[in-house]
């Protein structure tokens, strides 16, 4: 039996780790964004705890309601008093062991009080609505933090990938010049120079691997999983191809008005923090209640006596008659004893009330006031605070628009260099190829387009966080 029951221990105990535990498992092979997303919202730490204040508000407005239902509350208390003792069913002294008991049942219920239940009702239930969008708002944080690490590993691929292509052109080039110097038909100088150029790119590759393994640790570290160099990121078509963002300032503040969860939680602790300063102006009022209960009890000597029968019984008084004294007789009853059973003294000394309370507060050493004040000093705080984060989002929006527009118009300027420094390089390689400039012409055309060209990626992955930062503030993170 206890096998049994250690093993159903265990396996319950397993079940709830596989319900509850983070999931840690390494990401393999090809993921997507939407996967990135949901384990760094599963795994992130901040995002658990925001989850756990959420329980804990929801907790505190089911209490916060439950001062609405009548205090209930029953009472059995059974014991043997010995020697010279109250007697609970004659309420007399006795001088013998008695067994007792004694049952109760009260009910009390706050029929008005200022409407402070009811005001501190709102309050926690104003309080809880903020902590979902607290928790609402670390889930927003982690997804915008993870779109632009997975962004950035994707810019770093695309680099890694340019850099590569740059790698190949080159070698073409020294396999080319490697035949012709080893005929003589080629200066050295020439070919060493596209060698130490192949160096130089293949330099790059190198610095190109380690920024991609870089941004993928950061991507995995958001998500709180081991890295796995296989892991591969499926490409955002959507997102790369860069056009103006279409929207002013004013509009992406005013959706973020709407939007935002940290937004109307601040309001929302705003609002609850004013039914806090009525619930405690209740405090101030008098208090009425209704109170009743129900009550009986039992004594083992309780007995009932009974009239077995009455004769008359001469007394210590007499009257004198012609001389005699004739004793005065007295009727004289007699009785017997019987034990009341328990369940006949449940019913006979069963007993009522109900009552109307009425509580004025009068003095309390200030508490009711000293609660209005905290009330109102964090009703200012949480105004001034609601206040202050409208003005930093319209600061922080303001400038992620400039950014955004400068983004723009410098990958607009680098698409067209690109353009021109790739046409310049195509005739400097025909011209290079048959001889007519030198390999420094060549190489300066070459570097031109290559640094361009990464600059056009990296504008281009640039505009797109950019772009991606905006949608947060307003709502429409998508993957």
């Amino acid at each position: 039996m206890k096998k049994k029951e250690l093993f159903l221990l265990l396996f319950l105990f397993a079940l709830l780790q596989k319900n509850f535990a983070q999931d840690t498992t390494a990401l393999h092979g090809k993921i997507t964004l939407q996967q990135c997303v949901e384990a760094a919202i599963k795994n992130n730490d901040d995002a658990n705890r925001a989850g756990f204040a959420t329980e804990t508000g929801e907790v505190n407005w089911q209490q916060a309601k439950g001062n609405m239902l009548p205090f209930v509350s029953g009472n059995i208390s059974h014991g043997i008093n010995q020697g010279r003792s109250i007697d609970p069913f004659t309420n007399t002294y006795s001088n013998q062991n008695i067994t007792f008991a004694n049952y109760g049942l009260n009910a009390s219920v706050t029929l008005w009080n200022g409407a402070a239940i009811k005001n501190n009702i709102r309050q926690n239930l104003l309080s809880f609505e903020a902590s979902k969008m607290d928790f609402q708002q670390q889930k927003d944080n982690i997804t915008i933090n993870v779109i632009l690490a997975y962004l950035q590993v994707l810019n770093n691929q695309e680099l890694l990938n340019a850099s590569t292509q740059q790698v190949d052109v080159t070698r073409k080039q020294v396999d080319r010049l490697a035949i012709l110097n080893k005929d003589g038909a080629v200066l050295p100088a020439t070919y060493y120079d596209l060698k130490g150029q192949l160096g130089n790119d293949e330099l790059n590759v190198v610095a190109g691997k380690a920024n991609l393994e870089t941004s993928k640790i950061a991507l995995v570290q958001l998500m709180n999983v081991p890295y796995s160099k296989d892991m591969e990121l499926e490409k955002i078509n959507d997102a790369m191809i860069p056009i103006l963002y279409d929207a002013t300032v004013d509009q992406i503040y005013q959706q973020a008005l709407q939007q935002l969860a940290f937004v109307k939680a601040a309001d929302l602790r705003k609002e609850s923090a004013d039914k806090g300063i009525k619930a405690a102006k209740g405090l101030l009022y008098p208090t009425l209640s209704l109170n009743g209960g129900l009550g009986t009890n039992y004594s083992s000597i309780a007995s009932l006596q009974q009239l077995v029968g009455t004769s008359d019984q001469p007394t210590d008084a007499y009257v004198l008659y012609n001389s005699d004294k004739l004793a005065v007789l007295a009727p004289q009853s007699t009785y017997s004893s019987q034990k009341i059973s328990y369940a006949n003294q449940w019913s006979n000394n069963f007993n009522s009330y109900i009552s109307l309370g009425l509580q004025i507060p009068i003095l309390n050493g200030l508490q009711a006031k000293s609660r209005l004040k905290q009330a109102t000093i964090i009703e200012k705080q949480a105004a001034f605070s609601a206040n202050t984060t409208k003005i930093q989002l319209k600061q922080n929006i303001e400038q992620a628009y400039v950014n955004m527009n400068e983004s723009f118009e410098r990958y607009q300027r680098l698409a067209e260099q690109v353009q021109d420094y790739a046409e310049s390089f195509r005739s400097a390689e025909v011209r290079f190829n048959a001889g007519a400039v030198t390999s420094v012409e060549y190489l300066i055309a070459k570097n031109n387009l290559d640094r361009t060209s990464i600059n056009l990626i990296a504008a281009k992955y640039d505009y797109v966080l950019r772009t991606k930062v905006l949608d947060f503030y307003q709502g429409k993170l998508t993957f």
